[in-house]
């Protein structure tokens, strides 16, 4: 008896059109090394940089130590993949070089890569009102479920403008799962 197994690969879509649309992110630093806060300005000029050639908000974003969580609201989707190579290229094209990794692959230095990120990212396509309150929500939550820290104590995310706006209450989450964020695994 012959038993032919058929592999299954996931196929990737990207859903390029002219449409406005948001789209949640992360990037996270190679080896998960903890350099974000120490670079925080450099990663914000990395950003602005990238807002100058490329036309997108961050609507919105928190900073952790190792990675970074944000929703980017575009009409061009096709750019996702060129904004997050220009704010890491920039990042890395100008992080000191004490942060810069040496141990990396031959692979990596043949293409003059510093060991500052994971070669991939991942994005996720908000499809409607509630997916774009869940991933708002996993953001803003982010510190909590890391460094138990309240969101509102955590200076490197939009948090504080959500509330300043309205979405939130100053305590909200406040170290309560109440809204079952935990359950949410989107990195």
């Amino acid at each position: 008896m012959i038993y032919v197994i058929i592999y299954y690969m996931a196929t990737f879509r990207r859903y390029f059109n002219n449409q406005q649309m948001f789209v949640f992110i992360t990037f996270v630093t190679h080896n998960r090394r903890e350099i974000l806060i120490p670079n925080i300005d450099l990663l914000k000029e990395s950003i602005k940089h990238t807002k100058t050639k490329f036309l997108f908000d961050i609507f919105a974003i928190v900073v952790m130590k190792e990675h970074c969580h944000l929703i980017i609201c575009t009409k061009k989707s096709a750019e996702i993949p060129q904004i997050i190579k220009s704010i890491k290229y920039y990042f890395s094209s100008h992080i000191s070089d004490e942060y810069v990794c040496n141990d990396i692959s031959e692979s990596a230095k043949k293409r003059n890569e510093k060991g500052i990120w994971q070669r991939r990212y991942y994005d996720h396509i908000i499809r409607d009102e509630e997916d774009l309150h869940k991933h708002i929500d996993y953001i803003h939550y982010n510190p909590t479920k890391h460094y138990n820290i309240a969101p509102k104590d955590w200076k490197f995310s939009s948090f504080n403008k959500f509330v300043q706006n309205g979405y939130y209450e100053k305590d909200w989450c406040n170290f309560k799962n109440e809204y079952n964020i935990d359950e949410l695994d989107y990195e």
